[in-house]
C-alpha cells in the first residue's frame, strides 16, 4: 500500500512540473515583450533628447546677447562659445545630451543676420538630424 501511494505521489508531481518546451515558450514571450517595450522607450527617449537640445540652444541666447551688449558684437566663429566662458557669461562650455559640445558660427550661414548654434544630433556628424537655432 505504501508503494502505491509513493507511485501516485510521483505521478502527480511529474504532472505538475513544467516541460522544457513550456519554459522555452515563456522565455520567448518575455523576450518579445521586453523588445517591444525597449523599442518604444527608445523613441520616447530620443524625442526628449531633441526637445532638451532645443531648450539648451534657446538658453544660450541670453548669454550671447549679454556678450554682444558688453563687447559690441557676438563672438567670432574662431572664439566660439568659449568666449562666453572667458567673459563670464557662462561657467563652462555647454554640451548637448550626447555629451558633445554645441557648435557655433558667427556670422551664421542659416541665420544670415545672426549666429548659428547647433548640435550634430544623435549620430554626431553633420547630417539631416542636426538640431539648430534655425529650427526654433
Amino acid at each position: 500500500m505504501n508503494l502505491r501511494k509513493l507511485l501516485n505521489h510521483k505521478r502527480a508531481r511529474a504532472r505538475s512540473a513544467f516541460t522544457l518546451l513550456e519554459i522555452i515558450i515563456v522565455i520567448a514571450l518575455i523576450a518579445i515583450i521586453v523588445g517591444a517595450v525597449s523599442t518604444n522607450l527608445g523613441g520616447i527617449f530620443s524625442d526628449n533628447q531633441k526637445k532638451l537640445t532645443q531648450t539648451d540652444i534657446q538658453s544660450l541666447e541670453t548669454p550671447l546677447f549679454a556678450y554682444q551688449l558688453k563687447h559690441g558684437s557676438y563672438p567670432t566663429t574662431d572664439e566660439g562659445l568659449a568666449a562666453l566662458v572667458q567673459s563670464g557669461e557662462l561657467k563652462k562650455i555647454p554640451e548637448d545630451p550626447w555629451k558633445r559640445p554645441f557648435q557655433y558660427r558667427y556670422p551664421g550661414e542659416k541665420n544670415k543676420d545672426g549666429y548659428d548654434i547647433w548640435s550634430y544630433g544623435p549620430d554626431g556628424i553633420d547630417s539631416d538630424d542636426d538640431i539648430g537655432n534655425w529650427d526654433l
